[in-house]
């Protein structure tokens, strides 16, 4: 067994290393620009929200609170007529990244603290390398990429989407098995 407070170098370490790929996935390689698409009349929904007093928070439309409402015919006819959709409006205001980095980069140390867990109990002092990078990459790669099935099955999120954060789950998840492989304490 290898303590948490052994594991500190390879869990920050491991978290940075995921900030900068996620960065040159997002900045550099652009392959999620396609991920989003611009909404028909975009000002006049813009304007039919705002004057409806739309705020922040997740929406499900139209809106159907307990499944037995299914059973009302125009309850019904809203879902056949459409469209039917799950959107989020965040804060008005120019957008900065700056709390979003934040997020991203504890949220990073978090699933490198629970790699460090996984492996720092399953694994002793002087592991093999492959050993390492098989479990603490694993785990990371569950705590990046596990969830994202649940966008499509649950909310409709187009599978080419979660396919792509699966990738990056999968390419965060090796950065983080090889840090810790890299840096596991000896025997």
């Amino acid at each position: 067994m290898v303590h948490l407070t052994a594991l500190w170098l390879p869990i920050l370490l491991s978290a940075v290393a995921v900030f900068v790929a996620s960065s040159i996935v997002h900045m550099v390689l652009k392959y999620h620009q396609s991920d989003y698409r611009a909404m028909p009349g975009e000002a006049n929904v813009m304007a039919a929200m705002r004057q409806e007093g739309v705020g922040p928070g997740h929406y499900y439309v139209p809106h159907c609170v307990d499944p037995k409402e299914l059973a009302n015919e125009e309850v019904r006819e809203k879902f056949v007529k459409g469209p039917v959709g799950f959107f989020t409006v965040m804060p008005s205001g120019v957008p900065t990244m700056t709390k979003q980095f934040v997020l991203w980069f504890v949220y990073a140390v978090v699933i490198s603290l629970f790699a460090a867990y996984v492996a720092g109990r399953a694994l002793g002092p002087g592991a093999d390398y492959l050993s390492v990078f098989r479990l603490a990459g694993t785990a990371a790669f569950l705590g990046y990429a596990g969830s994202s099935p649940a966008e499509s099955i649950w909310k409709g999120l187009p599978w080419s989407i979660t396919i792509k954060h699966m990738v990056d789950g999968l390419i965060y998840g090796l950065l983080t098995g090889g840090v810790f492989g890299w840096l596991w304490p000896g025997a």
